[in-house]
């Protein structure tokens, strides 16, 4: 199974979600509970993660405004990697879209 983790900011519209993973091969998409809104208009299952679960993940990324704000370094990369579970690899690094959007890929079976 491939997860498309999303991290972004408020003002982003379930368009430019659908846009950021044109051409993107996901089973799923997740990301932090409290901005799960958007993803539901994607018509991919939503993984809501909430952030004490992204606060575990390690992550490759460290961005000091992520951590900030959601206690992790990536939130693309840790919503992807706890989507999964422990055995979950990530594909690549993580993309940054316009500025607004993060995503990154992760493989895994579902715990």
């Amino acid at each position: 199974m491939i997860v498309a983790g999303l991290g972004f900011r408020r003002d982003v519209t379930v368009d430019d979600l659908r846009a950021a993973l044109a051409g993107v091969h996901a089973d799923a998409v997740a990301t932090v509970d409290s901005k799960i809104a958007p993803l539901h208009g994607l018509g991919l299952p939503v993984i809501a993660i909430s952030r004490a679960v992204l606060a575990r993940q390690v992550t490759p990324t460290d961005s000091a405004a992520s951590r900030a704000r959601h206690c992790t370094g990536s939130v693309a990369e840790a919503a992807a990697l706890a989507a999964l579970g422990p055995e979950a690899r990530l594909l690549g690094p993580r993309r940054i879209i316009d500025g607004r959007i993060t995503l990154a890929l992760a493989e895994g079976d579902p715990a």
